[in-house]
């Protein structure tokens, strides 16, 4: 029986050395082939190729834009699918989280980007405040706008909006909270609808499989989930304490002797006006969204949280507060508190600053 020889050491060495070598290059080019951006996390950029640029200058382009990750890569791809000989000039919006596939597609069909408008919705607004800042970007009528969000119907076709599902009837507007506040570019002659689902899509995208998956661990619907992130959206003043809010709204909802929330920002949603200061009688206003008098979450968000709230609702500081007041010195912070005793001292040490 013949024996084996041995591979000697140094060939070995060699052979490792190679497997390794060989997994970082394809490591390598999968990540040059890579989207710059994720589902989740991407940008939208406007660019502008001119009238007959080669393919070279076209992806220098996309490379400097940060469309793509690298100008040889895609040139090479674009050569491999037979792209390189009819790609457009023009003006596109291309999403950092756009395959190759799909940016060559969008330039070799000439999908150019017309003469558009870019419009910013902050975190917080309410529909009508949304409706009234469309109409003075010059889009919509808000009126129109908010008869739209009134009648907006989701099925059939608009069936990717069903997280929708969970929202009870009787809120004022369905879709309050979930109009996703961010940076928009639309062409001028956009409709109410268009805006709408726009705006639903983007929150969709935000709102992954993920914080769908940690919102069943801790027991609450999409809807209380949006609703949570609005009450704390609208309380929170830095983002460092979106967290620690959050915990004391989670501890209170959990707790059987301290169900009431106790959201000053809850009882101004009600009075449909933002105060200074609430008064008593403010205070006792008859509404379900006033949780000073009724317990645990209010029937529907309050605002359109942005995604550190969203964020915050699922995943809470762990710590055991149940009261919060604003320090109004300036700061945008909070003191926070376990005891009533406690609170009540914050409470003077604010009064006493004013």
């Amino acid at each position: 029986m013949a024996r084996v020889k041995p591979i000697p050491l140094f060939l070995g060495l060699a052979l490792i050395g190679l497997i390794i070598l060989t997994s970082l290059a394809v490591w390598r080019i999968n990540w040059l082939l890579a989207p710059v951006g994720s589902a989740q996390d991407y940008e939208i950029i406007e660019v502008h190729v001119p009238l007959n640029s080669s393919l070279g200058t076209i992806s220098g382009i996309l490379e400097e834009e940060g469309v793509i990750r690298n100008a040889l890569a895609f040139a090479l791809y674009a050569r491999y699918k037979g792209y390189s000989e009819n790609l457009q000039a023009g003006n596109y919006l291309l999403a950092t989280n756009m395959s190759f596939e799909e940016i060559l597609e969008t330039m070799q069909q000439g999908v150019i980007l017309k003469e558009g408008h870019r419009f910013t919705i902050p975190e917080g607004f309410t529909v009508e405040q949304i409706s009234r800042r469309l109409e003075r970007e010059g889009l919509v009528e808000s009126e129109l706008f908010l008869e739209a969000c009134r009648k907006f119907d989701y099925t059939g076709e608009e069936s990717r909006f069903s997280f929708l599902d969970s929202v009870p009837p009787g809120v004022k507007y369905s879709l309050e909270g979930y109009l996703f506040p961010d940076t928009y570019e639309v062409e001028e002659d956009i409709t109410p609808r268009e805006i709408i689902e726009m705006m639903l899509s983007r929150f969709e995208e935000v709102f992954s499989q993920e914080h769908r998956m940690r919102a069943e661990e801790l027991g609450l619907s999409i809807h209380e989930v949006v609703t949570l992130a609005s009450l704390i959206e609208k309380e929170a003043r830095v983002d460092e304490e979106r967290k620690t809010i959050s915990a004391v709204f989670h501890n209170r909802l959990q707790s059987e002797q301290m169900p009431f929330l106790q959201s000053c920002a809850t009882v101004q949603y009600a009075l449909g006006e933002v105060k200074p200061r609430l008064t008593n009688q403010d205070l006792e206003v008859d509404s379900p969204f006033n949780t000073y008098l009724y317990p645990h979450l209010p029937p529907g968000p309050i605002a359109s949280p942005g995604r550190h709230s969203l964020e915050a609702a699922l995943y809470p500081a762990e710590v055991d507060y149940l009261y919060f007041v604003y320090r109004e010195d300036g700061t945008g912070r909070h003191y926070f508190s376990k005891t009533l005793e406690e609170h009540n001292y914050y409470k003077s040490v604010v009064q006493r600053s004013r």
